[in-house]
């Protein structure tokens, strides 16, 4: 198991122990999965700080109980901005993202980019 499966595995049963809100425990765990595979990635990363600070004010937030619906979009669009495309965070962040949305926050749709010119 690798390290951060293993933490990840650890936050899982915690939540459980404690038979708190399943959304909460999913968003624990997605957290907790997203900052391993951040410190795990070793390549730079321009905004790594901001991704972390966001994990932690996210992790901060799930200690005092349900964060609200504004927060949880705000924290993920910032920490979705901070890691950029980088492949090897998006499993991560899209556990985050669908953790998220067990909270009652949406997933906006992207339209495709429009073509200007086209006919």
């Amino acid at each position: 198991m690798v390290a951060g499966e293993a933490e990840v595995a650890r936050v899982s049963a915690s939540a459980v122990a404690d038979e708190g809100d399943p959304r909460l425990a999913a968003l624990r765990t997605a957290v907790e999965r997203l900052r391993a595979d951040l410190s795990g990635y070793q390549a730079w990363l321009a905004d790594r700080q901001v991704a972390e600070r966001e994990l932690t004010v996210l992790a901060e937030q799930l200690a005092g109980g349900v964060p609200e619906a504004t927060l949880l979009s705000e924290v993920l669009l910032r920490i979705a901005a901070a890691v950029g495309s980088v492949s090897a965070l998006a499993p991560a962040l899209g556990q985050l993202r669908e953790a998220v949305e067990l909270f009652g926050v949406p997933r906006h749709r992207v339209l495709p980019s429009v073509r200007h010119g086209a006919s």
